[in-house]
């Protein structure tokens, strides 16, 4: 029998989508979703607050 995914009581990420266009990770929305079924932002497009030095964007 097939499940839904359960209803998580926090709200999922907000990533810059303008950022994560070009994408081939998260394929443009911005967020992943991890094994444990909870979204969180994108690795590779999308940086975390005071991660710009650090990060390396691609297509950018």
């Amino acid at each position: 029998m097939a499940h839904g995914a359960q209803r998580s009581p926090l709200l999922p990420p907000r990533p810059d989508l303008g950022l994560a266009r070009d994408c081939e990770v998260c394929l443009g929305w911005g967020t992943v979703v991890r094994r444990d079924g909870e979204h969180e932002l994108c690795h590779m497009c999308q940086g975390g607050p005071g991660d710009d030095e650090d990060v390396i964007r691609y297509g950018s």
